[in-house]
């Protein structure tokens, strides 16, 4: 065993040394952020306000260093060389509802030919990450494949394998912390996160028009103690969440699910696994105030390998333009009912009223119109039919990098929107 981590070890350090072109970036304060044409490499310190960096190769956080990029960067990702954004140590990316961080491709790819990305990869955060903040930052257009020349599989990263779709995001260290807020994932190839441990603040994201042929909104195993709220999950071709407790890592994973917004999950990945929130290998899933809109399927269990026993769901909001939708979401062995749930027999039952949002808006549309209002109006069923009676894994909050993020009280309302 010695010898094997000895060799592991070796490895790393080889990988390191012949992948990395030193960027030489611990701290710049300059407009823009560049080594010649782009950067590629170690970088560490600070991506300043307002910068525009390029990236021209994989770029890798060194253990137990930091990169802080501040509001209104836009780093732009090369669509040739398809650059992983490898993080080693700590990343704080901390944008502004004014001026978000900004992880893209140049502007003339950012096209409906290129809606579902894989031009570029995605941020891989390794076991000996700590800490990663994704605060008002937007990431789009990634997901590429991984090969045997790349960094991640080289470093034995995410699924250790070529040929893998990249999340956008991927997080590892069952002792770290994870908190995404206020961010947007949106034109990836596949999963939008695939988280596998630590202790997790999702909160009042988008998750939209992502995955080609498979792919989640939020994908969590084993390991992870996570608070997911306030999120709104649009077309994503699978699920919204798949929670899952594979992997046997230590703790159980444990997430609370509440206040979320899920429209036309699902449909675009017609299979067993296609729909909302799908439960599987012993997760200990508790779900509350969730709103369901035209989805496929409402909350699913893996029948040979259901959820943990002490699971909890209540109070769900089920509407369906079609008849054909409500029957899919009626309760049977595989789709689970709640308590206190609104859910009805026939289609435009427990209509969520949104203020902009056609509710005859086909199930399989990928695009999301960045003018529809998820709020609702007065007479909405989602109105007053929560529940508040649950704990929170963290009802305190996180605190990372010194900052303290609120996991947010639940609302009496149903859904991620109240009243306009």
């Amino acid at each position: 065993m010695k010898l094997n981590r000895l060799f592991i070890a070796a490895v790393l350090m080889t990988v390191l040394f012949t992948s990395c072109k030193k960027a030489n970036i611990d701290v710049d304060t300059s407009p823009v952020v560049q080594n010649g044409n782009g950067i590629s490499g170690e970088v560490s310190g600070t991506w300043s306000k307002g910068s525009v960096v390029r990236v021209t190769g994989d770029i890798i956080i060194p253990v137990s260093k930091s990169l802080v990029i501040e509001e209104g960067v836009t780093v732009i990702m090369d669509t040739i060389a398809k650059p992983e954004f490898i993080v080693l140590g700590n990343l704080y990316a901390m944008g502004t509802a004014e001026s978000p961080v900004k992880i893209t491709v140049e502007e003339n790819y950012r096209t409906v030919g290129n809606k579902f990305g894989k031009l570029w990869g995605g941020i891989m955060a390794a076991p000996s990450c700590t800490e990663l903040v994704l605060d008002h930052t937007i990431m789009e257009y990634g997901g590429g494949a991984t090969t045997e020349a790349s960094t991640s599989v080289k470093m034995g990263l995410y699924k250790k394998k070529s040929g893998e779709n990249s999340p956008a995001l991927w997080f590892s260290n069952v002792n770290g912390q994870l908190v995404v807020t206020n961010s947007t994932f949106r034109y990836f190839r596949d999963d939008c996160t695939y988280i596998e441990g630590g202790k997790m603040i999702f909160s009042n994201n988008r998750f939209y028009s992502t995955g080609l042929v498979g792919g989640e909104g939020i994908n969590i195993k084993s390991g992870c103690l996570a608070d997911i709220s306030y999120n709104l999950f649009y077309a994503t071709n699978t699920n919204a969440l798949k929670l899952s407790n594979i992997g046997d890592r230590t703790p159980q994973a444990h997430v609370v699910v509440y206040n979320n917004t899920m429209l036309n999950t699902g449909w675009r990945r017609p299979t067993a696994k296609g729909g909302s929130v799908w439960l599987e290998s012993a997760i200990y899933a508790e779900l509350y105030n969730n709103l369901f809109a035209n989805t496929r399927f409402g909350i699913k269990r893996d029948i040979k390998l259901p959820e943990d026993k002490r699971s909890v769901f209540k109070n769900s909001l089920y509407y369906g333009y079609s008849q054909a939708t409500v029957d899919q979401f009626q309760p049977k062995s595989d789709i689970l009912a709640g308590v206190n749930d609104v859910i009805g027999k026939l289609a435009g039952e427990n209509d969520p009223k949104f203020v902009n949002y056609p509710v005859s808006t086909a199930t399989d549309n990928p695009t999301l119109n960045e003018s529809w209002d998820f709020h609702v109006l007065p007479g909405s069923a989602a109105l007053n039919k929560g529940t508040t009676a649950f704990v929170r894994n963290f009802p305190n909050g996180l605190t990372v990098n010194g900052i303290v993020y609120a996991s947010p009280a639940p609302s009496v309302n149903i859904g991620a929107f109240g009243l306009k």
